[in-house]
């Protein structure tokens, strides 16, 4: 080979390992931003049944609603109430949480809502507002409760566990939508998500914050909370569903700080940030209100009043419940002998 070929061979190979070192260098910044254990994306948001397709979200919240009726059930029996009330609540309670939620996704990220017709109605591609789909539920749940004469801070109380536990298990629906995640991160529980489900501006990031994880957790762990807060401590009806306000509220400013998904901001921050803010002020308000000391009526003779239970008030609504209000079939006769007696005795 001569000195000509060789000066030609010997530029022809640093100019090819010019042109790849970019390239070997941009794969090992890719390598290198990755971490080394890390949740993978989902391979599937669903799975074919017949001729239709079952959407894995859709069946999340299916077996969270069966968790939080069997739950309740459990409940209220054991508060001496019907259980067959519950499935009453759940009957009308789930489609009014479904609208609710549609209805706050499409009013706070209108720019989210798929083109067509059929855009604002399209529950099975995600977009469910918590906060609309509890208020409308409650309400809904309130007017069966007037109608069938029982207890609403009773009731409440029951129920805040339950939706606690359907609200975690529908955010697993949200991993095999591959939304609502966090920023970018290289923690060792970051979440892959697929460049297609990346928003704007993230493309060149590949692992983020698993908020729906996070929350999934908080939502467990503060039922759990409620459920022993009911049992180990006496506090006034109504006061578990504050907290569940309080608590859920409190944590979704948290959440709220990371999510980077669309959302409509208010003076640079996210709309939900200050319903959060809000709803969890109430919530300790209205627990703090409903947990005040109550000032004890007394006699002339310095004898405490004995408690309100006429109907309609909640020590009596809880009487009902546990069944101490039923007079038994000997207390008439009981009754009447006392009386006898005190006028012999007189």
């Amino acid at each position: 080979m001569g000195v000509g070929s060789t000066s030609v061979a010997l530029v022809d190979g640093y100019q090819h390992l010019h042109d790849l070192g970019p390239r070997v260098l941009g794969a090992a910044h890719s390598v290198a931003a990755q971490p080394l254990a890390f949740i993978p994306s989902p391979p599937t948001n669903g799975v074919h049944v017949g001729p239709l397709f079952v959407h894995f979200y859709g069946l999340a919240y299916v077996v969270g609603i069966v968790a939080a009726v069997v739950i309740g059930r459990r409940r209220w029996r054991a508060r001496g109430g019907d259980p067959a009330l519950i499935d009453e609540l759940a009957l009308w309670g789930v489609p009014a949480g479904i609208i609710g939620g549609r209805i706050y996704f499409d009013l706070t990220t209108p720019k989210d809502i798929p083109p067509g017709w059929w855009g604002p109605f399209a529950v099975w591609k995600g977009g469910l507002g918590i906060w609309g789909g509890i208020a409308l539920a409650v309400l809904v749940g309130i007017w069966r409760l007037r109608r069938a004469k029982v207890s609403v801070l009773e009731m409440m109380d029951v129920v805040a566990p339950c939706l606690l536990v359907a609200q975690a298990i529908g955010r697993i629906g949200n991993y095999f939508n591959q939304e609502l995640f966090g920023g970018p991160t290289g923690l060792p529980w970051a979440l892959h998500v697929d460049p297609a489900f990346r928003p704007p501006g993230y493309l060149q990031d590949s692992t983020f914050h698993p908020t729906f994880l996070y929350e999934f957790i908080w939502d467990l762990a503060l039922a759990a909370f409620l459920i022993w807060l009911g049992h180990h401590r006496k506090v006034r009806p109504g006061s578990l569903f504050a907290l569940y306000v309080a608590g859920y509220s409190a944590f979704r400013i948290f959440e709220e700080s990371l999510r980077i998904d669309s959302s409509q901001h208010l003076w640079g921050l996210r709309l939900n940030f200050y319903t959060a803010t809000i709803l969890t002020i109430a919530g300790l308000v209205w627990f703090a209100m409903l947990n005040r000391p109550r000032e004890v009526s007394q006699d002339a003779e310095g004898v405490e009043a004995p408690p309100d239970n006429s109907p309609g008030s909640d020590e009596a609504s809880s009487d009902k419940a546990n069944g101490a209000d039923d007079p038994g079939p000997d207390t008439g006769s009981d009754n009447q002998s006392t009386a006898q007696s005190e006028t012999r005795g007189s």
